[in-house]
Parts: C-alpha cells; structure tokens; sequence
C-alpha cells in the first residue's frame, strides 16, 4: 500500500478508467464476476479506509456503506440511474456521488431498435431453424413478421434515449407518437428536424394504435408495473413491446399471461424484473417465438464504456480533491 488514498471498485471496469485511477491513487478492485454483498462492500471499505467507492448499478449504496469509511468523499457509479444510490444520506454526509449520463443515449438506442427488428423480423428464430437442422426449403409463410416500415411507432418516455430511438423511425417512414407526463414541443422539433412528426398522445391511446411500442421512461414510484395487465390488454394482439428502461416499469406477471394468450405477440427485453433472469423462469418458456431476452446490455459496446469507465474516474478524482464533479448526480437532482 502507498500514501495515496485509496479507491475501492466493487467490480472490473474497462481498464482505461482504472489506469487512470491508478495513476493518482490505491486502486482496489474486486475482480469477481457476481456483484458482493452489502455487507462485503461495507467491511472492505472500512478496512482500507477509503476515499472513493467506484460501484455499479447492481450495488445497494445506503447509509451504511456511506458511513463504512469516515473518510469517504465520493461514490462514482458506472451507470446512469442512481435508485440504488441514497441521494439523500450521501448529501447528508457531504459525500460526492458521481454518475454517467448521456454517454449511453445513442448506444441504447440502437439496442431498442436492434430488439425491434428481432422480435419483428424474427431472426433468432430463424438462426435456430438452420441450427437445427430444419432448413430444407423456403417457403411461402416461413417465418413472416410485421413489416417494420409504414408502421406506427409508440414511444413511452419521450427523454434523451426515447427521442433518439424516435429518431431512428426516420429511416422507416414510420408514424411516431410518444406518450409521458406531459407534451414536449422542443422534442417534436428536434425529431422535426429528421422528418419526423411526433405526436404526443395519451397513453392508452398509444397502447391501442401502435404497432411497437418502447419504453424509455426511470424507475419511480409512478412508472414501476406502469405496463401492467390492463396495459398489455390496451394493445392489439400482433403489438411488439419492447424494454430497454428499467425491468420493474412491466409487470412480468401480466407479461409472461399476455405472451401466453396471444395478448400481444412478441416482446424484447433488456430489462427484466427479477434482474437476472433465472433460466427456469416461467417468462422463458416463451422464447424465442414469442420474447427475446438480452442480459441488460444496452450500453455494451466499446466505445460507451470505455467512456463511462473515463466519466466515473473524473467523477472520482474530483470528488477527493474536492472539486466539483462533472457530473455530479446530486446536482442533477437539485441536491446540491
């Protein structure tokens, strides 16, 4: 160990941001793939008397974990959303609490398109089919979707990620309307600007008349089970839902039933509540004919990590000297 202070990492991020961790401080990092315990990160933080907690989405940071190292100045967290953060007690204590945002708009845009196209065009089916053996001819009806052109788009959510996913409908010449709390004409303007008319509905409107549907709104208390029974019941049975938000904004319940039913036809997911999914959960006997399931990599690619990876390091550095954070989660919500 040096004199430099020290900074716990709950779990391996791209090295680009621990190097340049290392290059100021005593960076510990627990290299195991399973997120630790509560209990873990507050014993590791006491015993290294740390300075800065770098933790990921999947950590549970209250107040424990904040008091665990009297010498805690700020936690960075390698995602977007902060409900796992107490915003709260860490303004309390006068711990810096640092975050991602923007960084992973456009990547998870294209990961709620790249769902879209799946479920409609229905190409892991269609993989499966040649792996299988069960290729000997085309035919006629052999796996025939929806077309995704012409279609009608609705977006639930219209922030940065939902706007850059209407974006993209651009390319498809398809009709886009977007529900939420409440209309947002600067948002139509800028979609304006790509050809795009969207117009603001309400939701059950945008339920019965969309042909896809995409979520993209944060985990509150007014959007968790938002698509619930009486949601999926709205939409028309050859409706594909899609969810790159958060896994408790759709009632998995209601979902697994309306897949069953034929309520709506297919749905594909990056979220999913419980997070991970288990193997044998009864939602799985669906796949791949009627859901599509990746393991929440809406931020996967290289590039955007290794942003994130350089964001949550600044945040870091900031935060034990004492600086403003760049990007500062507190601030963000009016907590500084």
């Amino acid at each position: 160990m040096t004199d430099n202070p020290t900074v716990y990492v709950t779990r391996t991020i791209p090295e680009v941001g621990l190097d340049r961790l290392r290059e100021r401080f005593e960076v510990v990092v627990r290299d195991e793939k399973l997120p630790p315990t509560k209990d873990h990160v507050v014993s590791r933080l006491a015993e290294l008397d740390a300075e800065g907690l770098v933790c990921l989405l999947s950590d549970e940071i209250d107040a424990a974990v904040l008091d665990a190292s009297p010498d805690l100045s700020v936690v960075s967290t390698f995602s977007v959303g902060c409900d796992h953060v107490d915003l709260a007690a860490a303004s309390a204590r006068g711990i810096a609490v640092g975050h991602t945002p923007g960084v992973l708009t456009e990547t998870t845009a294209d990961l709620a398109w790249a769902l879209l196209m799946t479920c409609a065009r229905r190409t892991v089916e269609g993989h499966a089919y040649v792996a299988d053996d069960e290729w000997e001819t085309w035919g006629p009806t052999l796996l025939t979707g929806p077309d995704v052109h012409d279609a009608t788009l609705g977006i639930i959510g219209l922030g940065n990620i939902g706007t850059a996913t209407a974006r993209r409908a651009a390319g498809f010449d398809m009709d886009v309307r977007y529900s939420g709390r409440s209309r947002k004409p600067e948002r139509e303007d800028e979609l304006a600007e790509f050809g795009i008319d969207a117009t603001y509905v309400d939701r059950d409107e945008l339920l019965a008349e969309s042909d896809f549907v995409s979520l993209h709104v944060p985990l509150t208390e007014a959007t968790a089970g938002l698509v619930d029974e009486a949601a999926l019941r709205r939409m028309s049975e050859d409706a594909i839902l899609v969810n790159t938000s958060r896994g408790e904004v759709v009632d998995t319940d209601a979902l697994d039933a309306a897949l069953a039913t034929g309520e709506i036809a297919r749905a594909g997911l990056d979220v999913t509540d419980p997070e991970p999914l288990p193997a044998d959960h009864p939602l799985l006997r669906h796949a791949p004919e009627r859901l599509v399931v990746t393991p929440h990599i809406g931020s996967a690619s290289t590039e955007t990590r290794n942003e994130m990876a350089e964001m949550v390091a600044a945040c870091t550095e900031a935060g034990i000297d004492g600086e403003p954070l760049p990007h500062s989660a507190l601030r963000d919500a009016g907590m500084e």
